[in-house]
């Protein structure tokens, strides 16, 4: 007997249950994008004649209205105690210092719910910094997980024994997913929506957001330009003044240390005080970012691009943005020229 093909994903019969925790000082589009993402897909179901395939609640300790960092506040449903077997967890994000942490009675009392809920959830999710949360929880020890890039380094500090990523929009390890900065919550719940309804209630909810289904690349803010404007005198951005001009050329660390008076093990520490960056990583991603602004100009060939960029040939071009942003040159350029 021939095997019976698999069938796309349909609409659940009882409606899925999305539980987002906020707290004093949340980054509002932590939450609103993803309450959005699946309010649309209520919408798209509506439209349809179909049942809503979410139920969206928006949970905080003690619940009422609750300030974002924004100063608009959202009002929430107090924590539930039981009902998350089955449903989904997303914990929002925040500044450092709003994040719930066990330096407080209320941040501990906070910490051991998510612990809980995290663990009775069928999937536990976290929009930029609310990975922290999860990780201070107890719940990403030994898992891979993404936050914002600008909270990597105190991520993998911090929390050890997470594997933490660079340059993920969203991570899956699981039941468990994290998402990089703020917007990338929408691209998760995008994820969450596919993967419940299948990809055509997805690109539908993607087109109505005008939103892309899957985001090409990856952080792309975390730029080689933002790194040198983080210490404006230190050695990166002396570097990269230096390397600039000079991408189409074949360079070696001798003389990016030499071009800085540095010796070669000095330029190494001093760029990962300032950047956690090698002088290598610093030098590919200064010719991404050229190959990026050259694809993105009318009439450039991907050959051009390669050449004039560093990467010497359109083979290792299309390496380097395969390994880098996750889709071919000629997909790049024919999103953004």
């Amino acid at each position: 007997m021939a095997p019976i093909a698999p069938t796309a994903p349909t609409a659940p019969v009882v409606p899925v249950n999305v539980w987002l925790l906020v707290f004093p000082g949340f980054l509002l589009l932590d939450a609103t994008g993803p309450v959005q993402v699946f309010a649309s897909a209520n919408d798209e179901a509506r439209d349809a004649g179909q049942p809503e395939p979410y139920r969206i609640h928006l949970v905080a300790r003690g619940g009422g209205a609750v300030a974002s960092s924004a100063g608009v506040s959202v009002l929430a449903a107090p924590l539930p105690r039981r009902g998350l077997a089955g449903g989904t967890l997303v914990v929002s994000g925040g500044g450092g210092v709003s994040l719930p942490s066990s330096a407080t009675p209320e941040g501990r009392a906070l910490l051991r719910w998510v612990a809980r809920a995290g663990e009775d959830a069928a999937r536990c999710c976290s929009v930029c910094t609310g990975a922290f949360v999860l990780a201070r929880a107890g719940l990403l020890d030994g898992r891979r997980a993404v936050t914002h890039w600008q909270d990597v380094s105190a991520l993998r500090e911090q929390h050890p024994l997470v594997d933490v990523q660079d340059d993920a929009i969203h991570v899956r390890d699981g039941k468990f997913r994290t998402s990089a900065g703020i917007s990338a919550g929408m691209d998760l719940a995008l994820s969450l929506v596919e993967e419940d309804l299948g990809r055509a209630a997805a690109l539908a909810v993607a087109r109505r957001m005008v939103l892309f289904l899957k985001r090409p690349g990856g952080q792309r803010q975390f730029s080689a330009e933002l790194l040198a404007q983080s210490v404006p005198d230190g050695v990166t951005a002396q570097l990269t003044a230096w390397l600039r001009p000079r991408l189409a050329r074949q360079l070696d660390v001798d003389q990016m240390a030499s071009a800085c008076a540095l010796s070669v093990r000095t330029l190494h520490r001093r760029l990962r005080q300032e950047a956690d960056v090698t002088p290598a990583q610093l030098l590919a991603r200064l010719r991404m970012e050229l190959a990026c602004s050259l694809l993105e100009r009318p009439r450039m060939t991907v050959k051009e691009a390669a050449r004039r960029s560093g990467h010497g040939s359109e083979y290792n071009l299309r390496r380097a943005f395969m390994q880098h942003l996750g889709v071919l040159p000629s997909e790049y350029q024919a999103r953004f020229a």
